[in-house]
């Protein structure tokens, strides 16, 4: 594995509950880079996503995933977090007991091993709540407990930048948005790309998020494999004639 790829997938075969969802997925990512995974839905995307981070419910049956130079394959999901690989969830869970702003001050005390001072924690997230336009005294409520789709979504980008991950899979993260709740995702998206230097990878099947963002590479999946890899103008490709010749493809194999 070369200094500059962070991870790697190698022949990944994936169950879940007994059915094969993944058939054999190879992928490479570099550090800093932004790559879209994108494809109808239910092609095994999501499965992609939970796999990398470790879930219980999706075993491995054969295959690997090397992270920072280490094979993670068997490696539960709270070391894969430890180790800076961060998963947003389509649908956040509700916590009730648990606001939002000990959450994230939890995870990032495990994940660097050490306490964190209130004060310039609560500066920080202050900060960073601003630039997603986020009403402050959502710190103090209970984790995503009646919080809107957008109020859920935006929080799990508050976490993204509190915790300055080195790879963000971002699970469908534009998903019941409207455009101006889009918007400020997207930006909140962008000063991670900017300032957190950490890589990306997008799990989409809209192109709305990706407008203002710079994309390294996109993967076009089908079936649970990655049938096509291109740069940006992949994106808009399947923006214009969706994924109907991918299918076609697929199924002429």
């Amino acid at each position: 594995m070369s200094e500059k790829q962070l991870l790697n997938v190698k022949n990944l075969y994936v169950d879940v509950e007994e059915k094969q969802i993944l058939h054999g997925v190879d992928l490479s990512i570099g550090k800093g880079e932004t790559h879209v995974l994108m494809g109808p839905n239910g092609t095994g995307k999501s499965t992609l996503g939970y796999a990398l981070m470790g879930n219980p419910r999706y075993t491995i049956k054969s295959g690997e995933i090397w992270f920072q130079g280490k094979n993670i394959t068997e490696a539960p999901v709270n070391e894969r977090a430890k180790a800076g690989i961060f998963l947003s969830f389509q649908n956040p869970l509700e916590v009730p007991g648990v606001t939002l702003s000990s959450f994230i001050r939890n995870a990032l005390e495990q994940k660097t091993g050490k306490r964190i001072r209130l004060w310039d924690f609560k500066k920080e997230l202050e900060r960073t709540m601003e630039i997603l336009q986020m009403d402050p005294s959502y710190a103090e409520r209970d984790l995503n407990v009646g919080f809107s789709g957008g109020e859920k979504k935006k929080a799990e980008i508050l976490q993204l930048l509190m915790l300055k991950p080195s790879l963000a899979i971002l699970d469908e993260t534009d998903s019941g948005l409207d455009v101006d709740a889009v918007r400020t995702v997207s930006a909140g998206i962008e000063e991670y790309q900017k300032n957190c230097k950490g890589s990306l990878l997008i799990i989409t099947h809209s192109t709305k998020i990706l407008e203002s963002l710079s994309v390294d590479h996109t993967h076009v999946m089908v079936e649970g494999k990655i049938i096509q890899t291109g740069d940006a103008s992949l994106v808009e490709e399947i923006n214009r004639n969706g994924f109907a010749k991918y299918e076609k493809t697929e199924q002429n194999q």
